[in-house]
C-alpha cells in the first residue's frame, strides 16, 4: 500500500513540476531576450509570414496563429488586441476598444492589423532566428525574436504564473534609446516608468523595476466647484475611477453633485462639488478616497537562459545592449561572407569568360574532364581570389548559358565587382568600430521614429495626503450618561447631550474619567463606556491639559501639565494613582489658564486661598504626579481664566469641539 502510495506521489509531483514549468516558460513569463510571451511571439511572426504590406482581418490572423499557439483563439485574439494597443509594433484598424474607457475592442471578423514600420525593422531576421518545429510538428516557429529594441521594458507585460507573477512598468521609447547609447559610452543613466494613461508618477520609493510606484490623476481646478480629471492612472480606467469616485461619495468621504464623463480622444471627467464644497479641499480628498491615486509594486520577473529571474531595469537594460551589439555584429559578418562569395562568383564569372577558358572543355569528352580542365585553367588566377576555388565554384561557370557568354559586358562587370568591394571595405571597417556602429544604429531609429514617441507621464514627488486631516467631519458622537453608551448612532435630546463631538471616521476619541482613567477609542456607531465619563473629545496632537487632582491617599491636591498623550488603541491608562478617593477636581485646556483652590480655613493661616497660574508650572509626561497644592486640605477648586472666575468643578469646553 506504501509503495502504490509512493508511486502516485511521485506521478503528481513530476506532473505538477511539468505543469508549473510549462506555465512559467510557455504562458506567463516573458523572456528576456525579445520582452515577449510565447503567445506575442507567434502573433508577431505569424503577421511576418503573412506579410504583404496589407491589412489582415483579425480573424484571419488569429486563425493562422492558431498553428503555432495550442490554445484558444480567445487568447490569442486578447493578446493581439493588448499588444497592438501598446502602439508600437501592430498596425490598428477599426475599433481596437479604449484604454482610456476600458471599452472592448470589437469581433476580430470587423477588425484589422499589420505589422508596424517599426517591426518590420526591428524584430525580424531569419539568419538570426533560431526556429522549431509547432506543438504539432507541422510548422516553425521562433524560440525568440532577433529584437533590436528594448521590447520588454518598452511596452511593459503581466502575467500570472504558478508560485510568481510579473509586473513590468513600460517605459518611455527614446528614454530607453538614450539609455542604450549611455550604455555603450559607459555613462550612468536613471530609467522611469511611463504610461499611454499619462498622470503624474512619484518614483521616491521605486527600486530599478521593483519597488512601489504611486500614480496619480491629473485634477485641475476648472472653478471653485468643479474638477476636471484630464488625465488618468495607470492600471486604471475612466469608468474604473468614475466607480471609485461615486463610491466615496455614497461613504460620505467626499460630497458632489454629479460627476460626467466627456472622454473621447483625450480623458476628461467633470466632477461638480456639493454646496459648501470647494475644489481646493476636495482635490486632496479624490487622492485620498479614490482610484485618483494608486500605489503599484512591480516585479521585474522574465525568462534568462532556461529559467525565471528577478532582474533590475539596468541589468535588463544592459543584456539587451549588449545582445544589439552581438547581433549586429552577426548581421555585418553574414553581410560581409555574402559580399566575399559574390565577389569570388564575379571574379571567376569575369575571368573565365574574358579569358576564354570556356573554349578549353571543347574537346573534353568527359564531364569529369571537363572540371579539370576549368580547374587547371582557373590554376593560373589564384592571386586574384581570396580563397581556394571548388568544385561548387566551377559548376556554377559551366552552368552559365552561352546568352550570358555572347552578352557579357565588361565595363559593367568591373563596375559591379568595384561597388562590391566598396560595400566589403565598408563593413570591416564598421567591424572594427561595433560600439560606433551600434550608437550610429540606435540613432538612425530614434530619429526615425522618436518623433512619435514623447513621454506622457509627467514625474512628480508627491506629498503625502493625510487621510484624517482630508476626511469630511460628517459624523456627531454623542454620550447617553444613563446608559452608558456613546458613538454617533446615539441619539440623545439635545438638552441631555453632554460631549457632543463632530467628527469623521477616521478620527479617534479620547475618554477621560473622573477617577483618572483615560483611554483612547475609535469612532463608533456603538460603544459601552460606563456612566462616570469626565470628559470626551477628539484626539488633537499636542493639546496642553491643565489638571488639578486630589490624592487618595494623602488627601493632598497636585497641579500638573502635560500634552496629549501616547497611546494604543483601547488600552486602559491612568494619570495618577488609582485610589478610590482620587479624583480630577478641575481640567482645562490650553495655555494661559488658572484656577483658585479654596482651603480647608485655619485659625493660624493668613490665606485660605491658593491662586493657581498653570503656565508657572513645567509641562511634563502624563503619568508624572505633579506639584503640590498645598500642605492643607483643598476643600473646592474653581476656573479664574477671564475677568469673571465661574465656579466649576470640571471644564468641559474644548477649544474646537
Amino acid at each position: 500500500m506504501e509503495s502504490q502510495y509512493g508511486k502516485l506521489k511521485q506521478l503528481f509531483d513530476y506532473n505538477f513540476l511539468e505543469y508549473t514549468s510549462y506555465v512559467i516558460k510557455e504562458r506567463a513569463i516573458p523572456h528576456i531576450n525579445d520582452g515577449l510571451k510565447p503567445v506575442q511571439r507567434r502573433i508577431l511572426q505569424t503577421l511576418h509570414n503573412m506579410d504583404d504590406g496589407r491589412f489582415h482581418k483579425v480573424a484571419n490572423v488569429v486563425g493562422a496563429t492558431m498553428k503555432l499557439h495550442p490554445h484558444g483563439d480567445q487568447s490569442i485574439f486578447a493578446a493581439l488586441v493588448n499588444l497592438a494597443n501598446k502602439g508600437y509594433l501592430i498596425e490598428r484598424q477599426g475599433n481596437y476598444g479604449n484604454i482610456f474607457t476600458g471599452d472592448q475592442a470589437s469581433a476580430p471578423r470587423y477588425i484589422e492589423c499589420r505589422l508596424s514600420p517599426l517591426a518590420k525593422e526591428v524584430m525580424f531576421n531569419k539568419d538570426l532566428t533560431t526556429f522549431v518545429d509547432s506543438y504539432d510538428g507541422r510548422m516553425q516557429e521562433p524560440v525568440t525574436l532577433p529584437c533590436k529594441i528594448p521590447q520588454l521594458l518598452l511596452t511593459g507585460v503581466e502575467g500570472i504564473a504558478v508560485g510568481m507573477a510579473t509586473k513590468i512598468m513600460p517605459h518611455n521609447f527614446c528614454e530607453l534609446l538614450e539609455a542604450q547609447k549611455k550604455i555603450l559610452r559607459e555613462e550612468e543613466f536613471v530609467l522611469y516608468p511611463d504610461f499611454l494613461q499619462g498622470g503624474l508618477l512619484d518614483v521616491s520609493l521605486y527600486d530599478h523595476g521593483n519597488g512601489k510606484i504611486k500614480c496619480r490623476a491629473r485634477l485641475e481646478e476648472a472653478n471653485e466647484k468643479t474638477i476636471l480629471i484630464k488625465d488618468i492612472p495607470y492600471t486604471t480606467t475612466t469608468q474604473s475611477l468614475i466607480d471609485s469616485v461615486e463610491k466615496a461619495a455614497k461613504a460620505g468621504k467626499i460630497k458632489i453633485v454629479s460627476i460626467n464623463d466627456y472622454t473621447a480622444e483625450e480623458v476628461e471627467i467633470e466632477v461638480k462639488l456639493a454646496r459648501g464644497i470647494y475644489a481646493k479641499d476636495t482635490i486632496k480628498a479624490l487622492y485620498a478616497f479614490s482610484d485618483c491615486e494608486v500605489s503599484i509594486s512591480p516585479n521585474l520577473t522574465v525568462i534568462q537562459g532556461d529559467a525565471p529571474a528577478v532582474l533590475t531595469v539596468e541589468e535588463v537594460l544592459h543584456f539587451n545592449t549588449e545582445k544589439l551589439l552581438k547581433d549586429l555584429q552577426a548581421e555585418l559578418e553574414i553581410d560581409l561572407g555574402r559580399l566575399l562569395d559574390k565577389l569570388h562568383a564575379r571574379l571567376l564569372e569575369q575571368i573565365f569568360i574574358e579569358e576564354r577558358l570556356y573554349k578549353q572543355i571543347e574537346e573534353e569528352t568527359s564531364y569529369e574532364a571537363v572540371v579539370k580542365s576549368v580547374d587547371t585553367a582557373l590554376a593560373a588566377f589564384t592571386d586574384e581570389f581570396d580563397r581556394a576555388v571548388t568544385r561548387e565554384d566551377i559548376e556554377r561557370l559551366l552552368e552559365i548559358r552561352i546568352k550570358r557568354i555572347s552578352r557579357f559586358d565588361i565595363n559593367k562587370q568591373l563596375k559591379e565587382i568595384k561597388a562590391i568591394k566598396k560595400d566589403i571595405r565598408s563593413i570591416r571597417k564598421e567591424l572594427k568600430d561595433m560600439v560606433g556602429y551600434t550608437i550610429a544604429y540606435i540613432d538612425a531609429i530614434l530619429t526615425k521614429y522618436g518623433k512619435y514617441y514623447p513621454r506622457q507621464t509627467e514625474l512628480k514627488e508627491f506629498s503625502e495626503v493625510s487621510v484624517r486631516k482630508v476626511a469630511l467631519s460628517n459624523l456627531t458622537v454623542q454620550y447617553d450618561r444613563k446608559e452608558g453608551f456613546l458613538g454617533h448612532a446615539i441619539k440623545v435630546a439635545e438638552s441631555k447631550s453632554e460631549f457632543p463631538v463632530t467628527c469623521s471616521e477616521y478620527d479617534r476619541l479620547l475618554i477621560i474619567y473622573d477617577t483618572g482613567v483615560y483611554k483612547i477609542v475609535q469612532v463608533t456607531d456603538k460603544l459601552f463606556v460606563g456612566h462616570d465619563v469626565l470628559w470626551l473629545g477628539k484626539v488633537q496632537k499636542s493639546l496642553i491639559f491643565n489638571m488639578v487632582y486630589r490624592e487618595g491617599r494623602e488627601n493632598l491636591c497636585y497641579v500638573k501639565r502635560f500634552k496629549t498623550p501616547k497611546f494604543i488603541l483601547d488600552k486602559e491608562y491612568t494619570l495618577f494613582d488609582g485610589h478610590k478617593r482620587s479624583k480630577i477636581l478641575l481640567m482645562l485646556f490650553g495655555e494661559e489658564k488658572s484656577c483658585r483652590a479654596s482651603l480647608v480655613p485655619s485659625s493660624r493661616a493668613r490665606s485660605n486661598v491658593v491662586e493657581i497660574e498653570f503656565a508657572d508650572y513645567l509641562i511634563k509626561g502624563p503619568a508624572a504626579k505633579g506639584k503640590r497644592v498645598s500642605t492643607r486640605v483643598v476643600r473646592r477648586v474653581i476656573d479664574t481664566t477671564g475677568k469673571k472666575p465661574k465656579e466649576k468643578k470640571v471644564n468641559l469646553s474644548l477649544p474646537g469641539m
